[in-house]
């Protein structure tokens, strides 16, 4: 990337008028580091750590921040639930619903508009499987609680046939493409940039997408002590990412040349993944959120949460007020 698109970027990055200036000081007994989990395919968050745009808004409020990289979501919430992390960069919709069945204390802060293509089912171009009712009693390798295993859930209802019609593998998006590519699994279900890391490959052919199945919402999270006590920063952070992702859809050539050194992927490839992501950053209203109680009930009938999920009672952060809200209040 170019001094001058780096520079474009952090003077994007800083243009709400959120700065330090004007922002009160707190009392010491506050946190003073910002603990932030992450995963490989949080882009927004990758390309603020890469630029160093959360430090140079929250030095001057004396607050450091450290980073926490995670294989899959279902971890990342489960050490924002013990405390090790304070805020969870963006996961898919399932996560949430398993860290509240959990009964961690979370509070959704963001939302990123639907992307029903950034995951897929993927197969063999030699396979035999053309059509999800092809799936049933095939070896499936797929990321528990990740988006694409709500995907995968989805898609057997669709073809009318249960979980345990298959054989369900579940395996990390790393040991899911090994064992996919090895022959051990007929299809692997994940999302991007892992998708994109295949399919273009001739010999690698896409079953069906998210599209009619699963919208494929992505959460930011954080956890409820650290939002009651620093309410300032997650406004910050909001805004950091809602521009982060404004500059990403403007810029996506050098997004993308940003992330290859990183993601270990040509710039190509991950412009076709980013392309099929919304990286619109909204708040969380109860308008955009329905589906998360369809994806609860569907864990809950596959005997995957131990107990129903009320959905509405999970916390959302409310922008006007500050502070966090039941999202079905």
């Amino acid at each position: 990337m170019t001094s001058m698109n780096r520079r474009a970027f952090v003077q994007a990055m800083l243009a709400a008028g959120l700065g330090a200036a004007g922002i009160r000081r707190h009392a010491e007994n506050t946190p003073s580091t910002l603990r932030i989990g992450y995963q490989k395919s949080s882009t927004l968050i990758t390309l603020l750590k890469t630029r160093g745009t959360l430090e140079q808004s929250l030095a001057p409020l004396d607050l450091r921040v450290s980073w926490h990289e995670f294989a899959s979501g279902l971890p990342l919430t489960e050490a924002l639930n013990v405390g090790a992390i304070d805020f969870s960069a963006d996961v898919a919709d399932t996560v949430p619903v398993f860290a509240q069945g959990a009964h961690a204390r979370f509070v959704y802060v963001a939302q990123e508009a639907p992307s029903p293509k950034a995951q897929a089912v993927i197969v063999k171009t030699g396979s035999t499987l053309r059509t999800l009712a092809d799936l049933r009693a095939k070896r499936i390798a797929v990321t528990k609680a990740a988006g694409s295993h709500y995907l995968l859930l989805a898609a057997l209802a669709r073809a009318k046939f249960a979980p345990t019609d298959t054989a369900i593998h579940y395996l990390t998006p790393a040991d899911g493409r090994a064992a996919f590519e090895r022959g051990s699994v007929d299809a692997w279900i994940t999302w991007d940039p892992y998708v994109a890391s295949v399919d273009s490959n001739p010999d690698v052919r896409i079953l069906a997408d998210g599209n009619g199945l699963a919208s494929y919402q992505r959460y930011y999270l954080a956890s409820s002590s650290f939002a009651a006590a620093r309410p300032d920063i997650v406004q910050i952070v909001f805004a950091r990412l809602s521009q982060a992702g404004a500059w990403l859809r403007e810029h996506q050539r050098e997004a993308a040349d940003t992330l290859a050194p990183i993601w270990g992927l040509d710039a190509k490839t991950i412009e076709r993944a980013n392309a099929r992501r919304s990286y619109l950053v909204r708040a969380v209203v109860t308008q955009n959120f329905g589906e998360q109680q369809k994806i609860a009930d569907t864990f809950l009938a596959a005997g995957l949460l131990p107990a129903r999920v009320d959905t509405g009672d999970a916390l959302r952060w409310n922008f006007a007020a500050k502070r966090a809200e039941p999202i079905g209040a």
